[in-house]
């Protein structure tokens, strides 16, 4: 190696002191060769072998090597089964190439299968017949002194002129020289088995040279995904070009411009690579962790051991005031150790990078500046941009955690003691109503020929899972192995992490589910038979496994199966559905099935019976609708009108659930103020206050006819005070059922469960 790779110093190019010595020492020798070669069984490098009989090189596309995908491409895409049974195992870039068919010319064949030599003086000869000619004398003789073989290792002929190749291999050659040298070239051919992969290392400079190697080694070592030989030497020598002595000669901002080319082509993987190797890099430089990132104004969260899916980096460089940017990180990182999640603190971020805006306008230049009277007047502005919106409730939010952070912490001694916000400061919000799926929706997404219409039983049980238990996508796509529990009945429990709550959770599951479980566990035994952490593994880049499914691809897989499926509301519209909605759909059914509040709670695992209260709120609203939408009648068979838009409707509306949950009846509602008490024990057949709908009407059938028969004997047997008594009550059940049978479609929307709730 050149002695410039090891100074001590730092370089102009910013490379620091001593990395050089952690290369040397932590590249193993089978890493530290010019060209890399990788078998085929290899995990990282290699992969399954082509299908093609006899190849025994790695397949990269539809089950074959990147040599037989591209023949079969040539030759129009047949049929793949056919085309991989008749093809011969041999590729082009390892076949001996066809030599001149005039007897003793070792040329290479250029047309109608003769050598440029041959094939001039045969056009010269007035083009007879080829056979003839060539059998005849005429053919010029081999020259003299016979030319070198090519230089291509296993090629027997003859170079073309001063070339170093034949003219096959020359051409290919003058195609490959701008962007590799002659070295590089022959050394494409230099493998003694086809079925090797290849690296070639040697165009790069010295230290950066070593850096891809230990990249490389590292990648190997902890055989998460798998990497593309032919993919990253497009990559090395990409990397070649433009002449970076080191991966940290550059910024992070640089390798992502450079990974991406100009119109945002995507070169496979390489973006992806480089910015991997610079944090690898940096890190074996300069450590990682907290002491190194904590000084940035970009906080990566994944060099932190942070990982999410939506949040990959915390931004200060909106904070122009030193003071508020230092206060914000150590808040930031006293939240994200603590386990807040990334997006609240990036939402905090972005509320501290707008009041960072607002203080420039205002001219305050330190913390004792924000008193009471400057938070109003940003309170404001607040206002003043975004109204009601919910971003300014956020950025509210957020600003009263961080001022509440900096007296937890003590971190501000010069805080005002009047900077706080109050409880009027915080935008009235109306109440959220659950998003529960509609009906007709979940029938079409439930049933059973569109669940198996998923290409995925991965994503098909994560669906089921949804539905069933009510779980956030969080929690369903990281499931552990161990997600199975059962009770002293036996009956079968999903046990999963809540991470938004911090505890272990457990929710009921039907034997179908149950069943479906254990299957995705034997599959992913069947693919890692040491076993996984995980229930469902992500598909790629996961050789060990270890790695779970992230929501984003759910939501990818859930969105094309709903095109798939032809999902329509009831305008005929496509649906958009999030995974959260099934979640307020499970909620929204147990409530409106009468399981009771604290039940649903303990299944959703709620931390607040508020929470639950939501989905009773809507079991309220549409037992309300429907009640105000049927036919009410009193004893004598008169309609009892309720006003819904009426200033009195919610209090009536208090009234009559009042009514109906602590003087429930049989067979309807009692109409007396709850303040009161009756006078008509047992009565209320014959009391005014009575009300009633269709729903009881087979109730007030029966006791009709069991009136009828009271009145029968009663007279049979002269009880004539009896008799009258009873008259009364049949006379007005016969007016209630009249009256209500005359209009019987008036109910037929009732909701399942609603009769006699209470």
């Amino acid at each position: 190696m050149s002695g410039s790779v090891h100074d001590a110093a730092p370089s102009p190019g910013g490379r620091p002191a001593g990395l050089l010595e952690k290369l040397m020492a932590a590249i193993r020798p089978e890493f530290r060769a010019g060209v890399l070669t990788f078998e085929a069984a290899d995990p990282v490098f290699g992969g399954q072998a082509c299908a093609v009989p006899g190849c025994h090189r790695v397949a990269r596309c539809r089950q074959m090597c990147f040599g037989h995908h591209g023949r079969w491409r040539r030759e129009g895409t047949p049929d793949l089964a056919g085309f991989i049974a008749t093809t011969p195992g041999d590729w082009n870039g390892r076949r001996q190439l066809a030599s001149c068919k005039v007897p003793a010319c070792q040329y290479a064949s250029s047309s109608k299968g003769m050598c440029e030599r041959h094939h001039a003086q045969w056009k010269r000869s007035g083009e007879a017949g080829h056979a003839s000619w060539m059998a005849s004398a005429a053919p010029l003789r081999p020259p003299s002194p016979v030319p070198p073989i090519c230089a291509i290792i296993y090629c027997a002929l003859w170079c073309k002129g001063r070339a170093p190749f034949c003219s096959g291999h020359n051409g290919y050659w003058r195609q490959c020289r701008s962007r590799m040298s002659m070295q590089v070239f022959t050394a494409l051919y230099e493998a003694g088995r086809s079925d090797q992969e290849r690296i070639d290392l040697r165009n790069l400079p010295a230290q950066l040279r070593l850096e891809v190697q230990y990249v490389l080694q590292s990648r190997r070592d902890e055989e998460r995904a798998r990497l593309i030989p032919r993919y990253v030497q497009r990559t090395v020598n990409a990397l070649a070009d433009v002449g970076a002595a080191s991966f940290l000669q550059h910024d992070e901002e640089y390798w992502a411009a450079f990974g991406t080319p100009a119109g945002g082509q995507r070169l496979s993987g390489r973006r992806a690579f480089v910015l991997d190797s610079y944090l690898r890099i940096e890190a074996l430089a300069l450590g990682h962790g907290w002491d190194q990132e904590y000084p940035r104004d970009i906080w990566r969260l994944r060099t932190l051991g942070i990982d999410t899916d939506r949040v990959a980096a915390l931004r200060f460089t909106g904070i122009t005031q030193s003071w508020l940017k230092q206060l914000a990180k150590r808040v930031s990182r006293w939240r994200l150790t603590t386990g807040t999640g990334p997006g609240s603190v990036l939402q905090m971020v972005s509320a501290l990078t707008h009041l960072s805006g607002f203080l420039a306008s205002a001219q305050v230049t330190s913390l004792a500046g924000t008193d009471r009277e400057l938070l109003e007047r940003y309170l404001a502005e607040l206002h003043r941009q975004y109204g009601d919106r919910d971003v300014r409730a956020r950025h509210i939010g957020a600003l009263g955690t961080f001022l509440s952070a900096l007296r937890q912490l003590k971190l501000a001694d010069d805080l005002p003691a009047t900077a706080m916000l109050f409880p009027e400061d915080y935008p009235r919000r109306p109440e959220p109503l659950p998003r529960a799926i509609a009906g007709q929706i979940m029938t079409q997404v439930e049933a059973p020929a569109n669940l198996d219409r998923r290409d995925n039983p991965a994503c098909q049980l994560i669906t089921l899972i949804l539905i069933r238990c009510g779980l956030r996508i969080t929690d369903a796509v990281r499931t552990g192995d161990d997600c199975i529990a059962f009770d002293a009945d036996g009956s079968p429990y999903l046990h999963y992490y809540n991470h938004k709550m911090k505890r272990q959770a457990l929710v009921p599951i039907d034997e179908e589910l149950h069943a479906l479980i254990t299957a995705q566990l034997q599959r992913n035994l069947d693919r890692w038979p040491a076993g996984i952490p995980v229930l469902f593994p992500r598909p790629t880049a996961n050789l060990d496994g270890a790695r779970p499914l992230t929501g984003r691809t759910y939501r990818g897989a859930l969105r094309r199966w709903l095109e798939r499926c032809e999902v329509r509301d009831e305008y005929g519209r496509p649906v958009h559905l999030t995974p959260h909605q099934w979640r307020h759909t499970l909620g929204t059914r147990l409530i409106n099935r009468d399981v009771p509040r604290h039940v649903v709670q303990k299944i959703l695992d709620h931390d607040s019976p508020g929470m639950t209260a939501r989905y009773a709120r809507l079991h309220d609203t549409t037992v309300r609708r429907h009640w105000e939408n049927a036919r009410k009648v009193n004893i004598a068979g008169d309609t009892v009108t309720l006003d819904p838009a009426g200033q009195v409707a919610d209090a009536a509306w208090a009234r009559q659930r009042l009514g109906r949950a602590t003087q429930a009846l049989p067979n309807g509602y009692c109409g007396l103020p709850i303040q009161q008490s009756c006078l008509h024990a047992n009565s209320c057949l014959t009391c005014p206050m009575f009300i009633t709908t269709a729903e009881f009407l087979p109730q007030h059938r029966a006791r009709h006819q069991q009136t009828l028969q009271i009145i029968t004997a009663a007279e049979a047997r002269g009880q004539t005070r009896l008799a009258e008594m009873n008259r009364q009550v049949a006379g007005n059940l016969h007016n209630i059922i009249t009256s209500l049978e005359a209009d019987p479609g008036d109910n037929a929307d009732r909701p399942e469960g609603t009769a006699n709730a209470g």
